[in-house]
């Protein structure tokens, strides 16, 4: 009984024992299968700031399955030595060709500029700068208020008009790089905004003959407004209440505004009313009188 015991126990070890090699195998054997479908792409060890120039130190390589990984992507360190990035990249992030400059590109802000067009700064001071609240990527548009007929801001009849529209702020102050917390306000002297070199021009004139004043909008908004502008005479024609749209709605969710014609005031004769008695004015005295008859005629005659 015991052989036959010993033998079982034997016989059933040496079955377990199969199994699992066979099932280490197959796991290895898949598992290096595995392995040799996998593509390498380089990822950024730390978060890059934009306008920033990439060094070796800053970048790792990391295996990816197969077909999962982004377009553009690089498959080597020294591919990307030297590139300066665009976009803030952060830590473990993918590295791709849409986030860096051309080759050869200068790091700075010069690399963030698109081709065709300009960095241009102009002044601002604690309310023209919205209360340091732009910060670089907000999207503005540019008041000026200017005296047409040249006799300076304070002249005759000034006027405000929107010289510029939907542009983007490339750098408050020294600062290219987007704040962590937007909530924060940073206090600046001058503000870089990106411009075409037609829009430099105008820009250049307005800051020099007028006073600017910077507009914010909403970074989804890109639609124009076409405006006329407003001088000292239509400013004081007065406008009508218009409802307060929720933060962040859009156009087509905002309450329409119906504005009713103003009818013209004419003025009406007032119609003559009959003059009253003087409250303080006596009631003349009743006179006396007698009644005489005369024959078959009957008549009244007063006395003083």
């Amino acid at each position: 009984m015991r052989n036959k015991r010993l033998v079982f126990v034997l016989a059933g070890a040496l079955v377990f024992g199969l199994l699992a090699a066979v099932s280490v195998s197959k796991y290895l054997s898949s598992a290096q299968a595995f392995s040799g479908d996998m593509d390498k792409a380089a990822v950024a060890k730390i978060d890059i700031p934009v306008g920033q120039k990439i060094v070796a130190e800053q970048i790792a390589m990391i295996e990816f399955p197969h077909g999962s990984l982004p377009n553009g992507t690089f498959d080597s360190v020294d591919k990307l030595v030297g590139r300066v990035a665009v976009v803030n990249i952060a830590a473990r992030e993918a590295i791709t060709d849409s986030k860096l400059a051309v080759a050869g590109t200068a790091g700075g802000l010069s690399a963030v500029i698109p081709e065709g067009y300009r960095a241009m700064t102009v002044k601002v001071d604690e309310v023209v700068g919205i209360s340091g609240f732009i910060q670089p990527g907000t999207l503005v548009d540019v008041v000026v208020v200017i005296d047409p007929t040249g006799v300076g801001v304070n002249g005759s009849n000034p006027i405000s008009k929107i010289v510029l529209q939907n542009i983007k702020v490339l750098a408050n102050g020294q600062n290219i790089d987007k704040p962590k917390d937007d909530r924060e306000a940073n206090a600046v002297r001058a503000v870089t905004l990106q411009v075409t070199p037609e829009q430099a021009e105008k820009l250049a004139l307005a800051s020099s003959e007028g006073k600017l004043q910077l507009v914010m909008r909403n970074s989804v908004d890109q639609d124009d407004a076409t405006t006329t502008g407003v001088d000292k005479k239509s400013l004081l024609n007065g406008t009508h209440a218009t409802p307060v749209p929720e933060p962040g709605a859009m156009k087509s969710e905002q309450p329409k505004v119906e504005t009713k014609p103003v009818r013209p005031v004419t003025r009406t004769e007032k119609p003559k009313t009959q003059q009253q008695p003087q409250a303080n004015q006596q009631p003349s005295a009743p006179r006396a009188s007698v009644e005489m008859i005369e024959g078959a005629k009957k008549r009244s005659v007063d006395f003083p």
